[in-house]
């Protein structure tokens, strides 16, 4: 499987006006397409036992597919944050965050501080939030199963954070 957080080479967004199945089977549009709080939705699907870890933050240079999404100067560094999203103690999601330092003024400073947080409670909180299209990717997991991503760029006061969403196979075995 790639990695989903560093070799986005292997993996291809793309947009669509409407998925074709080819690309998106039907078992995962649900999950995939849903526009709602992922976190929420993991969190009643899983009863609540639901857990964020965070892998990794650091401030580095966004990939250059996240820097054209982002409209970012050639040569900005970023904050990234990647999270796995388990549930059962079940890896369910891969999450990675870009937040441009533009964006972290205001009462989006705390998004530089969410730890072990969810960032979409934040998100879905915020009554100015703002969600972009989404672009939809696919991927083969460690046990060369398909696995599908989607990202989108949420806006809090006009003010960017893409995210990338990797739903492992798990995700998709579960009814809710």
């Amino acid at each position: 499987m790639p990695d989903c957080f560093n070799k986005p080479d292997d993996i291809i967004w793309r947009s669509y006006r409407k998925v074709p199945v080819a690309k998106l089977a039907y078992h995962q549009r649900d999950w995939v397409l849903d526009r709602g709080s992922l976190t929420k939705r993991l969190i009643q699907a899983s009863n609540g036992h639901f857990k964020v870890e965070l892998s990794r933050q650091t401030w580095e240079l966004p990939n250059l597919d996240e820097q054209l999404l982002l409209k970012l100067p050639t040569g900005q560094h970023a904050l990234i944050r990647e999270v796995l999203l388990l549930c059962h103690g079940v890896v369910w999601v891969k999450a990675r965050s870009v937040i441009p330092k533009q964006t972290l003024t205001g009462p989006e400073k705390q998004l530089a501080y969410l730890g072990e947080r969810p960032l979409g409670a934040f998100l879905f909180r915020s009554k100015t939030m703002k969600r972009g299209p989404f672009q939809i990717a696919s991927f083969r997991n460690k046990k060369q199963k398909n696995a599908s991503a989607r990202r989108s760029v949420f806006f809090l006061h006009d003010k960017p954070v893409l995210v990338s969403e990797f739903l492992m196979p798990a995700v998709f075995a579960c009814s809710n």
